[in-house]
């Protein structure tokens, strides 16, 4: 249910990262602009509503994406849809990295707030309102819009930002895979109310969310369940990660990036042994760094005579 290239326009590319609209935000575009057609005097206020409120969220998955990469991750893509904005980031496996790269996009809504609230309320000091009202309307529609947007995204729901922050401050305390169940759970608690909220107001945008956060609640938990099998797993001796210097698990717990098949890595020293696809990098489960095989090794311990 995650937004993807696929169905998705290229807009453009800012500092590395591609920016993808999804073809489904015309159709909301229109309809959002139809049912607030009477706020304005002209449809082309709700047309510049609507693309400040594109900008707003734009803004938000930049905040995800650059932080993200200041703290060494991964974050090349955008894709806007109509439930928002998606950016694809992959911070390091560590829990401050991830509370940075998930905190930053909420906290662009934070340094908006005193911006749009001068602006908004500084036209109604001066009683502009009366003389250009579609101007004023605009700003405080603003206003409205970048509150609702920071308020819901820090609903410590996952996998809304407030949900993945908490998940990031429990994994200091908890370890990965615990925090992440804790927060798969309590997002199914926190949906719940989402859905009788949506039943109660007849509103079928909040029920297509709530949908789409019962996947991905799903979603965390088995991922939760996989990494707490993976923490039991016996590991392998005589290697270690260059990067966090922990050994490796003894199992097929890679993937294959030509035929998608599991395997083991280190047995077959980064071969795959069902297409014959030869790695020159391993990727740690642990902590997500690359580094070549050779790396990993651990030199045997020195015997002092």
């Amino acid at each position: 249910m995650t937004p993807t290239r696929q169905g998705s326009i290229r807009l453009f590319r800012f500092a590395g990262i591609e920016v993808f609209l999804h073809w489904s935000w015309f159709l909301i575009a229109a309809y959002a602009m139809s049912v607030r057609s009477s706020v304005y005097s002209s449809v082309v206020w709700n047309v510049i509503e609507y693309l400040s409120l594109f900008a707003i969220v734009l803004m938000h998955e930049f905040g995800h994406s650059l932080a993200c990469r200041q703290v060494g991750g991964q974050a090349n893509q955008i894709v806007l849809w109509p439930l928002g904005g998606v950016a694809y980031v992959s911070p390091p496996q560590r829990p401050g990295a991830t509370l940075w790269s998930i905190a930053a996009g909420p906290l662009v809504n934070v340094l908006l707030f005193p911006v749009l609230t001068v602006l908004a309320y500084s036209y109604g000091a001066l009683r502009w309102n009366v003389r250009l009202p579609d101007p004023v309307v605009f700003l405080q529609s603003l206003w409205t819009i970048n509150l609702v947007l920071l308020i819901f995204n820090l609903l410590p729901i996952y996998p809304l930002d407030g949900g993945q922050i908490l998940r990031s401050l429990l994994w200091f305390v908890m370890g990965r895979a615990r925090s992440l169940m804790v927060t798969a759970i309590l997002g199914f608690g926190g949906v719940a109310l989402l859905i009788a909220f949506a039943l109660q107001k007849g509103s079928i945008w909040m029920g297509i969310l709530s949908l789409f956060i019962v996947f991905h609640c799903w979603a965390g938990f088995q991922e939760a369940r996989a990494l707490m099998r993976f923490g039991r797993s016996p590991r392998r001796e005589g290697y270690a990660c260059p990067a966090c210097r922990t050994a490796p698990p003894a199992g097929e717990y890679w993937r294959c990036g030509r035929c998608h098949k599991p395997f083991d890595t280190f047995a077959t020293q980064g071969m795959c042994p069902h297409c014959g696809e030869q790695f020159g990098v391993t990727r740690c489960p642990e902590c997500g760094d690359f580094g070549p095989i050779n790396n990993w090794l651990v030199p045997p311990p020195i015997q002092a005579g």
